[in-house]
């Protein structure tokens, strides 16, 4: 494995030391003679033989790409150029092809000025490894939450990136809240009267909330800022989901901006929509040309992980009471469609372990009841809980076994287990939800839980009840998850860390069964 792009946690630590002396990005104008690639590089979405990569450029220009098998780009292949135009604010991504499987796979970008043929950039350059074809070990991470609250890029950066990209996963998953579109930072945060967090880092984008097109496409720009980041993302493809502050917050179609004077435009259907294009224009999601704005998606990684992408954001009827007695169109919150698609996509997995991406909790309290799934009232199913029950009940008649649900949303860490045992809808197998985050944003909770479908807390880290809510990144409660999959065994082991990279809690899944109680 080449050093350069699998590289051990001091080497990589090391290598961000620039930015947390306060060094920023280059100046970007059309001054310089050459073009410059603005905010590093990302791959994402990788399976066994196919992945996406992303660059962007400060500049119109034509992008040539080339991918290669070894770190020195000795058999390399040209790839057909991208041009990068305004109307994708410069950035490019494409899905590489007919890749061997289980293989590090090296790319690099040039761009040449189209107004000047004679003007080329310096290459930039990242690595991803395709899914194993076998049974090979596997390990990845998620969390969510990036930038939220008003916790910005400070003096440390967003240190939780650089502790995850120690431990060398193999892929990263976003589960959602990747910007903050709706929360404007100050150069700094007072509490008391003292300031505790200064923001070193800030773009005027994120002094306002975003309503343009620009405006959303800078919230991604300003994340990828971060050093920390911007060398995550060069050697860890990261699967990427939304959730509702890449719009604004509690989104649906129910949502009145009518009273919120920080809103010159008041539909949220067009800030959904300009949203949208930032979100697919700013990440390596993989496009479906049938339906080229959608975010749930399946991804194969080899014979002993599937993973199914949930939207928990896009088909929902309006946030209401979620107390509705029937399921209909207003009491849904993935949609008929996509619930089509799960099944089916289920149903035809033969891999060991079906991991469901969710970008918000099953059993957890949000919003009062009204925001998530639960609605609270830890009776029988209602409102968007009737939906889940039929997935669930859906899940034990197919017989699908070893269904693993990852989640983020409520800005601390917790692994629940559901038993029907303890539940009010009985009819489904028992299951484990993992909640991980924030990643670099203010930590909350714990949040109350309805016992709808049987949640027990197994193990919970957040605010204790002297410490308030919003806690700053520098406090060091921020979250993710380690997933370990043995290719020997088949055994999955999850792990609770924090930033300073403790583990806070494990448990090892056997196959077959699907939990370890």
């Amino acid at each position: 494995m080449s050093r350069l792009f699998r590289p051990n946690r001091r080497r990589f630590l090391a290598g961000t030391t620039a930015f947390a002396t306060g060094l920023a990005l280059p100046a970007i104008s059309r001054a310089n003679a050459r073009p410059v690639f603005t905010h590093g590089v990302q791959s994402g979405d990788v399976d066994m033989s196919s992945g996406m990569i992303w660059t962007r450029a400060d500049r119109p220009a034509r992008i040539d790409m080339e991918i290669a098998t070894t770190e020195s780009f000795g058999d390399a292949r040209r790839l057909a150029p991208l041009n990068a135009l305004p109307d994708s604010d410069f950035a490019v991504k494409r899905l590489i092809e007919g890749l061997p499987a289980g293989q590090d796979i090296f790319y690099r970008f040039t761009a040449t000025d189209l107004s000047d043929m004679n003007a080329v950039s310096e290459p930039v350059t990242g690595r991803f490894r395709t899914a194993p074809a076998g049974r090979r070990d596997i390990r990845f991470a998620w969390s969510g939450d990036t930038a939220g609250q008003g916790w910005g890029i400070d003096a440390d950066g967003m240190w939780t990136y650089a502790t995850m990209a120690g431990h060398q996963p193999d892929f990263f998953l976003h589960s959602g809240d990747t910007i903050y579109a709706d929360g404007p930072m100050t150069d700094t945060v007072e509490k008391d009267g003292t300031v505790i967090w200064k923001n070193t880092t800030l773009i005027d984008e994120k002094r306002k909330v975003a309503e343009t097109l620009d405006e959303f496409r800078g919230q991604w720009k300003y994340n990828m800022m971060d050093a920390h980041l911007r060398a995550f993302n060069a050697t860890v493809p990261t699967f990427f989901q939304w959730d509702d502050h890449e719009v604004v917050n509690n989104w649906s179609a129910s949502k009145d901006l009518r009273e919120d004077d920080r809103y010159r435009e008041k539909s949220i259907d067009l800030l959904a929509a300009r949203a949208g294009r930032a979100f697919h224009e700013m990440t390596p999601i993989r496009y479906t040309p049938s339906e080229p704005g959608r975010v749930y998606r399946h991804v194969s990684y080899g014979p002993l992980l599937d993973i199914f992408f949930l939207d928990l954001r896009s088909y929902r009827g309006p946030n209401s009471d979620n107390m509705q007695d029937s399921l209909s169109d207003e009491s849904r919150i993935l949609g008929a469609e996509q619930v089509a698609w799960l099944q089916r996509a289920l149903a035809r997995s033969d891999a060991t372990w079906k991991v469901i991406a969710s970008d918000m909790p099953l059993g957890l309290v949000v919003g009062g009841g009204q925001e998530a799934v639960a609605n609270g009232d830890n009776g029988p199913a209602r409102g968007r809980e009737l939906e889940l029950a039929g997935l669930l009940r859906f899940i034990k008649s197919a017989g699908i076994a070893n269904v693993v649900w990852l989640t983020a949303d409520v800005h601390y860490t917790a692994a629940h287990y559901y038993s029907p045992d303890k539940a009010q809808f009985q009819d489904f197998a028992p299951f484990w939800e993992f909640v991980s985050g924030p990643i670099h944003a203010g930590t909350f909770g714990p949040n109350d839980l309805d016992m709808t479908f049987g949640p027990e807390v197994r193990f919970v880290k957040g605010p204790g009840a002297d410490q308030g809510q919003n806690l700053p990144p520098s406090d060091g409660l921020q979250f993710f998850g380690l997933v370990d999959i043995d290719g020997a065994t088949q055994q999955m082991t999850v792990r609770l860390m924090d930033r300073a990279d403790a583990e806070l809690w494990k448990v090892t899944l056997d196959p077959e069964r699907g939990n370890a109680i």
